[in-house]
């Protein structure tokens, strides 16, 4: 089993990923294929992504029973932790307008 999920991605690699995959939902698409074609489809998704991120997920004879990696900027980063893979969630960071860099923004009084 093959699971591949791109958030913010192209319409050309959606239409490339549903060359080979369903999508059962937007941005999620699954299929069952082997080794090299799961490579072959990851590698596209590496270069057509731009902005957007992307997750591929198959089944391998892992303690967890399935593989994974990510490509493109997320909160989730995959971690290492003993040899079974994780993900660790990166604080939000907060957005700051412009016009407050640099100075304080309480109000006087």
């Amino acid at each position: 089993m093959l699971v591949v999920i791109v958030e913010d991605a192209p319409p050309r690699l959606r239409g490339r990923l549903a060359v080979w995959l369903l999508e059962v939902r937007a941005g999620v698409y699954v299929g069952n294929y082997g080794r090299r074609v799961r490579e072959m489809i990851w590698t596209q998704v590496c270069a057509y992504i731009e902005d957007g991120n992307a997750v591929i997920a198959w089944a391998a004879p892992t303690d967890a029973g399935f593989a994974f990696d990510t490509v493109g900027k997320s909160r989730r980063i995959p971690v290492d932790l003993d040899g079974f893979r994780l993900v660790a969630m990166m604080p939000e960071v907060e957005a700051t307008a412009p016009e407050t860099l640099g100075r304080s923004v309480r109000k006087r009084p």
